[in-house]
């Protein structure tokens, strides 16, 4: 008989602290439904990552479920620590409103709803997840399941994540007005660079001002924002969106204005596909994989690994 493991792991400060008790919620269930389980509330940034190679790293004859609770970045550093077998399936349950993930998987809206579909998954999904390398005298790699990205993005995410952790969330109308004050502010300070990347195709690209580059895997980032018209799930590709202009007219239009469906039809934005690429810049700008800041890269490499991630939704 195949022994399963169903482990929580718990950010309390997801969504301005409202992590914490909405795994008390959820916890209430369990303990109704008498599943057992594992519970482990983290303590800072890059905990979940050493706690989920901890518990995967003999992964013997258990099958074991790592659940995330909190937002993307917690979902992200699950994912990048844990040793990735055959035994092993993820479940994400979002804290808060601006998950790109849980978005772009149409998971329930609420945190109860997810918990059924881990207990009572509909169905098991194989995913892609990415890979960004820096390589040189840092031979480092991290994964993610939304986006990577560098430049204004990253510098905006950083600024949020900041502002988060220091005043919480409060209403979504404040923490919207949140985004865009932030966002404005991110906008003056931000830079652009001259650049190139090639894929694992042949193709090379070259840019004059790179104001942005995005890797996606889901439809939306940044709580939100739309930079390709579509983005196919788990078909072994990236989606690589380029915003290269220097007008700050037409960063702001694309970035902080209302959710638009046809970004590509904006004057310097290219949508590329491709399972692999590298790109070097002139200059080094703020990078980030699934809205956690990384500090700031001049060159990486970024591929695609296909349907590798088994998930319960």
């Amino acid at each position: 008989e195949v022994v399963s493991m169903l482990v929580f792991l718990v950010n309390p400060n997801a969504g301005g602290e409202r992590g914490y008790r909405v795994f008390k919620k959820l916890e209430r269930r369990l303990l109704r439904t008498k599943t057992e389980y594992q519970v482990y509330v983290t303590g800072g940034t890059g905990e979940a990552r050493q706690l989920a190679a901890k518990l995967t790293e003999a992964p013997g004859d258990t099958e074991l479920t790592l659940v995330a609770v909190g937002g993307d970045g917690m979902l992200n550093e699950v994912l990048d620590g844990a040793r990735l077998s055959e035994k092993l399936r993820f479940g994400f349950i979002p804290v808060g409103r601006d998950s790109d993930f849980a978005r772009g998987l149409k998971l329930p809206v609420t945190p109860l709803g997810c918990l059924k579909r881990i207990l009572s998954p509909r169905e098991e999904r194989s995913l892609d997840y990415g890979v960004v390398e820096f390589g040189g005298n840092e031979p480092l790699h991290h994964r993610f399941l939304v986006s990577c990205g560098v430049g204004f993005d990253a510098e905006w995410l950083s600024r949020l994540y900041a502002f988060e952790q220091r005043r919480g969330r409060h209403s979504r109308l404040l923490w919207l007005g949140t985004r865009r004050r932030e966002g404005f502010r991110a906008l003056l300070r931000a830079r652009c660079t001259r650049g190139y990347f090639e894929t694992d195709s042949g193709q090379r690209v070259e840019f004059g001002h790179l104001f942005l580059l995005s890797a996606q895997l889901q439809p939306t980032e940044a709580g939100g924002i739309r930079l390709a018209k579509q983005v196919p799930l788990s078909d072994g590709q990236l989606t690589v969106s380029v915003l290269n202009t220097q007008s700050r007219l037409q960063q702001a239009r694309l970035l902080l204005l209302p959710r638009r469906l046809q970004p590509e039809a904006y004057a310097g934005v290219r949508v590329y596909r491709c399972r692999e690429f590298h790109l070097c810049l002139d200059e080094a700008l703020p990078f980030h994989t699934d809205g956690e800041g990384r500090g700031s890269r001049q060159e990486f490499t970024v591929r695609c690994v296909h349907r590798q991630i088994r998930f319960l939704c």
